[in-house]
Formats: C-alpha cells, structure tokens, sequence
C-alpha cells in the first residue's frame, strides 16, 4: 500500500512539474488579456450572432492551440467578459482538435491526406457541436 502511494505521489509531481510552466504561462496571458483586451473589445469581436461567434471561436481556437484544461480557464475568463457561449464553446473545441499551427509536423508524421482530413472534420464538428451544446445549455439552463 505504502508503495502505491509513493508511486502516485511520485507521479503527480512529475505531472505537476511538466504541467506548472503551461499554467504559469496561462495565467501571465490572462493577466495580459485582462489588462489590454477591454469588454468592449470582446463584444466587437463576439457580437451575439451565434455563426459569427462561432466562427470568431473557432477561428481563434484553431490558430492558438492548446491543452483541454488551458482551454476552460481561457474559456471561463471569455464567458466573464461577456463572450457569447457559442463563441466560447467553438473557441474550446476548436483550440483543444484543430491544429492549424502544426499542421506542417502533421503532414510529415501521419501524411497529408489524413491531416488534412482529420483538420477539416474536426473544423466541421467544431461548429456543428459549439451549436449543439450551447441549444442544449440555453434549453436546459
């Protein structure tokens, strides 16, 4: 028992330390964000038009690509400033599937045709899910 524990302890500190520079570095973009992005900014950006939204969203997510759970702090930051949900959610979902940035070491490893493929499937599900999951949220809620 006494070597699982020390198993685990041992392996959530490595976690941590891999994981502690991508957080730091989340939280001084936060801090930059809420410093020089204002609410009125985002309501420009984000204007309440769910395509518009979602395209903003999905066009954001997918050039800065990131960690699932950089992209609910990045969210939930958005969502107080005033960001419509469907914007935030296809911002979520397209920063966590797309991969426009990498997409050059995606065509070397797995080839172009299936990055290609797997890019625009998941750019289509992006948009078709953001819309789903905020109906359903706004129809729950």
């Amino acid at each position: 028992m006494q070597q699982k524990l020390k198993t685990a302890t041992v392996g959530t500190a490595k976690t941590l330390k891999m994981i502690a520079p991508m957080l730091l570095a989340v939280i001084g973009l936060i801090g930059l964000f809420k410093t020089y992005i204002t609410p009125e900014m985002l309501r420009t950006l984000f204007n309440g038009s769910a395509l518009h939204d979602m395209l903003v969203g999905v066009g954001f997510g997918g050039i800065s690509v990131g960690q699932p759970f950089l992209s609910y702090i990045i969210g939930g930051e958005l969502l107080k400033e005033g960001a419509s949900f469907y914007g935030v959610t296809a911002f979520i979902l397209a920063f966590v599937t797309l991969g426009v940035v990498q997409l050059p070491m995606e065509f070397s490893i797995f080839g172009f045709r299936f990055a290609l493929v797997r890019n625009l499937l998941s750019l289509l599900f992006a948009f078709i899910l953001a819309f789903l999951i905020a109906f359903c949220v706004r129809m729950f809620a």
